[in-house]
């Protein structure tokens, strides 16, 4: 029997990875974006566009009970994978109204539609490393007590509680995927790793001179999220819902990030790197890095690439594309 899947944030760097794994899986797999996606797909479909035929496309809105309540009626999934959120941290300092309100109530949305229409799906919510904030246990596992530093961590910690609020009170399945920095050559220009390699690209090819960033010494967990979104499904297949903590065990800094990055692409770092104090955090986090242990004892899960590997492969892919997308 073909199971059902619904992707949140399908158009993402998760969504997209995860959406091609459960189709090599035999899943019927369906994605909720937004309308605007659908009036723009080359610029907010490209990271799906190679397979997007393959798939089953719904517009909705995070922010609206009754569209989600539509899809999710519609599709009646036996798998929710909710992983749509406002999800650039820096941004969330900007505008810390529009990070709560979306992140909270898309979560709460989600799982109350599911509650009432498709009770027996299993669902999968995006955590994130950034609820343990200046944890001060170190590395992090699922026991660590959280202490978020932006109001996307914070979100994202109500949205771990109401997740668990909904599996204890009303009993389903619903797990928290508490997921460390994870990279790919999809991810967003806005972010700093992508933001390293497309500039490492740009400056390989002489359209761009130098590279501005923010707090070199900045520490985190950076894994490959072709890696993590396996993870996410094991997470599902399991007979009783648990949380979860995905993460490599070791921690780089922003300064190695670059340093392997310039390296990639045969150049000296030093020579084009500038601090930028505008660029730094108003709350900083200084170290991640996540203790996986549970997840690879418990889902014989383990991350696959490795750092080098996974800098090299950004580069790569934006020395043979550096055009805009999104």
């Amino acid at each position: 029997m073909t199971k059902t899947a619904l992707i949140t944030g399908i158009t993402g760097q998760d969504g997209s990875y995860l959406a091609e794994f459960l189709l090599e899986r035999g899943y019927e797999v369906h994605g909720l974006v937004r309308r605007v996606a659908l009036e723009d797909p080359m610029r907010r479909l490209w990271r799906i566009r190679s397979f997007v035929d393959r798939l089953h496309i719904h517009a909705g809105a995070l922010d609206s009970y009754a569209s989600l309540f539509h899809v999710i009626h519609k599709v009646r999934p036996d798998e929710c994978y909710h992983l749509a959120a406002q999800s650039f941290v820096s941004y969330s300092f900007e505008d810390e109204f529009s990070t709560i309100n979306t992140n909270i109530n898309g979560t709460h949305y989600v799982l109350s539609a599911i509650k009432e229409l498709a009770p027996e799906c299993k669902v999968y919510f995006a955590g994130s490393s950034e609820m343990f904030g200046n944890a001060k246990q170190s590395p992090q596992d699922e026991n660590t007590p959280f202490h978020p530093r932006s109001a996307y961590g914070i979100s994202k910690l109500a949205g771990y509680h109401l997740s668990r609020n909904y599996r204890e009170a009303y009993k389903l399945f619903v797990v928290s995927g508490i997921l460390f920095n994870h990279e790919s050559p999809r991810r967003g220009y806005e972010f700093v790793t992508r933001k390293i390699t497309h500039a490492v690209a740009n400056i390989k090819k002489g359209v761009q001179n130098s590279l501005k960033l923010g707090n070199l010494d900045a520490k985190r967990d950076w894994g490959f999220a072709g890696d993590y979104v396996k993870a996410m499904w094991l997470m599902l297949q399991q007979d009783e819902p648990e949380d979860f903590v995905i993460a490599t065990g070791q921690t780089m800094s922003v300064r190695d990030f670059v340093q392997q990055a310039f390296s990639a692409a045969g150049l000296d770092w030093e020579k084009y790197v500038d601090t930028d104090d505008n660029l730094f955090r108003p709350a900083e986090i200084h170290t991640l890095v996540g203790d996986s242990s549970k997840a690879r004892r418990t889902l014989q899960w383990k991350p696959e690439v490795t750092f080098p590997q996974l800098v090299e492969m950004m580069v790569k892919a934006d020395l043979e594309c550096t055009s805009s997308k999104e």
